[in-house]
């Protein structure tokens, strides 16, 4: 095994030779070599990246460059969880440079709304210029289409100075289909009894895998002062290990001081997440596609699980999550049992939505909840209320809190027929859906392949400050401020002390203290519906007279 240096025109300098060690390991010492330089390692002849490289310039497939380590130190006061307000953002479209730099300047705006958590979908590099970042391969290079590691460590910088801590969303299910070479180095880094949907799956049995993302993890955490990480589809994380990696992870977090945040996307609805595994939050869905269901009927793909009515939107507030052991119509359970009881299970560990990256980029026109054919404004923001409402830790998806018109669609960038099977197979997604039944319509969903599909997934920061956006943003502001200041809704409760009930076309959700309570109107109806005698308002999404509650609104009222 050799190791080969390159200029920045990337001509060979030079070849030096690797020894052999124990344990299949090579070593080189090289005094001359600085930061900045660039290098391959030549396997058997072949020129091969470095899967461990802390920057790859020319993307996943050319040399990375030397960089020195450096240490950007945590948030030493972070809010408590159930004080968390997250808002999730895509580096490459929250901006129109779509760089960490530019992200910067987007942080006072945030301040301003109220946020106090950003969560970065994933910034480790993986193949061609754009893409949402699932399919990374070089765990621990930032995507160089965002910027320098220390463009990164900037953007954490200057977020830590507004108070905002930074969740960072990594990827250790698969490995991207373009630009992974651990397998050339060794083939056990890889399973060969499990398969995902979305690439190889890591074998966490071989200790070289377990290694890898645990050491990624820290990577994060201690060198760019990353507060916390979200683990993607931790559901399709396989271990028959005696201590599951996960429970590793977490441990890595939690042991280190400041303590660091570890959230699952885990859709199995079970307690063992936060007892066995550590995890102090999960991405709660069944919140998400049963109000989806509720406010516009479909029942496609995993909404078919959900019914159409309000009385299950409520058990599902009431209980935290909705499945506990019933049969669950959609994939991947197809009828089997889905869930157990969430006894005990504190309302801050579950992550409640409107809308994130998947529900609006899984969709054909990655349309947004409110915009020209989705909800009206008024149910918007009735619906924006009941989340910020709730006990449970809110995320919002950039953008949304201005009911931004631009979509968040699919896209990538792959070269040859990785990028056609991409977009073909992007059409075969919604074969079976009734929308796309007839071809010419299936023909319209746009290519994942194409640079305006990612164009035009960039936010439009001009809008939020004209009507009608304007009045979304006003009501986000109120209630993100609501949180912070009212008596009922700043403080942590269990699922004791929320209860949640349908009275027809109106949801009722009540939160209750031991000094007081607050209740919350929804009417998904359009006829006014009558509020308690005597109940004070204390906000409102439309104007209400004495004891009513108007059509598609929501009222908050001190009992």
């Amino acid at each position: 095994m050799e190791v080969r240096f390159f200029d920045e025109a990337r001509r060979v300098l030079r070849t030096e030779r690797l020894e052999p060690q124990a344990d299949h390991v090579f070593v080189g010492h090289f005094g001359d070599v600085r930061e900045g330089a660039l290098y391959l390692f030549v396997l058997d002849g072949v020129e091969t990246p470095d899967p461990y490289a802390r920057a790859l310039p020319f993307g996943v497939h050319g040399p990375a460059r030397v960089v020195a380590d450096a240490r950007e130190p945590a948030l030493r006061h972070v809010h408590p969880l159930h004080a968390w307000v997250i808002y999730e953002l895509h580096v490459g479209t929250f901006t129109t440079e779509g760089t960490f730099r530019s992200a910067i300047e987007k942080l006072d705006d945030l301040v301003e709304l109220g946020i106090d958590v950003v969560e970065l979908m994933p910034v480790a590099a993986f193949a061609g210029e754009r893409g949402w970042g699932y399919d990374g391969v070089a765990l621990f290079a930032v995507h160089p289409a965002y910027g320098t590691p220390d463009d990164l460590r900037e953007l954490v910088r200057a977020a830590h100075e507004r108070g905002i801590a930074v969740l960072l969303d990594v990827v250790y299910n698969h490995f991207g289909p373009s630009g992974n070479y651990l397998a050339r180095y060794a083939p056990e880094y890889f399973s060969t009894k499990v398969t995902t949907p979305w690439g190889v799956a890591p074998n966490f049995e071989n200790p070289r895998m377990r290694g890898l993302v645990v050491q990624n993890a820290r990577y994060w955490l201690e060198e760019f002062g990353i507060d916390g990480l979200r683990l993607d589809a931790t559901h399709s994380i396989h271990d028959d290990s005696t201590r599951h990696v996960l429970h590793e992870l977490t441990s890595v977090a939690h042991e280190m001081a400041p303590r660091r945040a570890v959230f699952f996307e885990d859709a199995r609805n079970d307690p063992a997440m936060f007892g066995e595994l550590g995890a102090d939050g999960i991405w709660a869905d069944d919140f998400h596609h049963q109000l989806h269901v509720v406010l516009t009927g479909e029942r496609d793909g995993y909404y078919a699980a959900y019914e159409r009515g309000l009385p299950d939107l409520a058990r599902t507030i009431a209980q935290g999550w909705l499945f506990q052991g019933e049969p669950y119509a959609a994939a991947p359970w197809k009828g089997r049992p889905r869930g157990k009881p969430s006894s005990g299970v504190p309302p801050e560990a579950l992550v409640y939505c409107l809308q994130n990256h998947d529900q609006i980029g899984n969709r054909a026109f990655g349309d947004r909840l409110a915009g020209p054919d989705g909800l009206d404004l008024d149910t918007y923001c009735a619906v924006a209320t009941l989340l910020l409402f709730l006990p449970m830790t809110p995320l919002l998806f950039m953008g949304e809190e201005w009911a931004a018109t631009t979509p968040f669609l699919f896209f990538s960038h792959l070269d040859g027929d990785l990028g056609r099977h991409v977009s073909e197979g992007r059409r075969r997604e919604f074969a079976s859906f009734e929308a796309f039944a007839d071809r010419a319509v299936a023909r319209t969903i746009p290519d994942p392949q194409e640079e305006t599909t990612f164009t035009r997934s960039k936010l439009d920061w001009s809008e939020r400050m004209s009507p009608p956006h304007a009045r979304v943003l006003d009501v986000y502001r109120t209630m993100l401020s609501l949180r912070r200041s009212d008596p009922v809704l700043r403080v942590r409760c269990n699922l004791g002390e929320v209860s949640a009930r349908a009275e027809g076309n109106v949801l009722v959700v009540h939160r209750r203290t031991p000094l007081d309570s607050r209740t919350i109107y929804v009417n998904f109806g359009r006829e006014d519906a009558r509020l308690p005698a005597g109940a004070r308002t204390l906000f409102a999404t439309s104007k209400t007279a004495e004891e009513r509650v108007p059509g598609r609104s929501a009222v908050i009222v001190d009992p």
